[in-house]
């Protein structure tokens, strides 16, 4: 990779961002296509988020990815957004251009494509959904979408609360309630990025009749845990893979192949 004034540089903007592993396949769908851009992660707390924003607007960049915790302030600071966006009520994607900014959401199609690898049919499955931010509002928009009964669960009760009215699903007051009911789990909270995070509920509650989907992307204990119970499993990197290819498509009109995408993941994994 040559660095020049002609550079264009996109990025993650989140809170951590140390463990994103974006930097590693967007970069390598750059080279793919001998586009001279350059991507890279920027971690922002979140009572710095506006003024970032309004730096990378100054600076130039061509546009980025967001996540955690921004993602809801991130549609607010828009200039325009997508249907998806509005209606998911947060954006994981910026693109800057001369008009403004634009967002859009890439999470819920992302989180389908990856889905349906566990579960190719989701009308009429009952889904227990942990968490309420704005992973979990894509993720909701995305399976109600395709018909699945939406229960979820938040420690935060008022959050739950907003979100449920707003796309559709139904709040219980603790993931135990509904389990025996539900075949598909999805976590979308933070809780799993540290080995020693406590967990969301009594793990030995789950049985072999769940699929359990984690959207971090690396085996979480709750992932191990399913998995020694005989649970069909998956964690986030797919969803990754494909928000991100989404993103990319938005930012330049090309659409990277997965094969390359998820290889240079995989050589990266290896080698640390």
């Amino acid at each position: 990779m040559t660095l020049d004034g002609k550079t264009q540089v996109y990025g993650l903007v989140g809170y951590p961002v140390s463990h994103s592993l974006s930097p590693v396949f967007q970069n390598k769908a750059f080279q793919h296509f001998s586009i001279n851009a350059l991507y890279v992660p920027f971690e922002v707390k979140p009572e710095d988020f506006e003024k970032a924003f309004l730096g990378l607007k100054a600076l130039g960049v061509k546009g980025v990815n967001v996540t955690l915790p921004h993602k809801e302030r991130a549609l607010e600071l828009a200039d325009f957004s997508d249907p998806h966006a509005k209606a998911i009520g947060s954006a994981n994607t910026l693109s800057f251009t001369p008009e403004g900014v634009h967002a859009y959401n890439t999470d819920w199609i992302g989180f389908l494509r990856a889905v349906h690898k566990l579960m190719p049919e989701l009308k009429g499955v009952k889904t227990l959904v942990l968490g309420a931010g704005g992973s979990a509002r894509a993720v909701v928009y995305a399976l109600r979408g395709q018909g699945s009964e939406v229960y979820l669960w938040n420690r935060t009760p008022e959050k739950a609360d907003r979100l449920c009215k707003e796309l559709g699903c139904e709040k219980v007051s603790s993931p135990q309630e509904v389990l025996r009911e539900v075949e598909l789990m999805v976590n979308t909270t933070s809780s799993g990025l540290k080995e020693q995070d406590p967990p969301l509920f009594d793990y030995q509650l789950l049985s072999p009749q769940h699929k359990v989907m984690d959207l971090i992307y690396w085996d979480t204990p709750l992932l191990k845990f399913a998995k020694s119970l005989g649970c069909p499993c998956q964690n986030g990197l797919d969803m990754l893979l494909y928000q991100g290819m989404e993103s990319f498509r938005l930012w330049t009109g090309l659409e990277v192949p997965y094969e390359v995408v998820r290889e240079a993941v995989l050589e990266y994994l290896q080698s640390t």
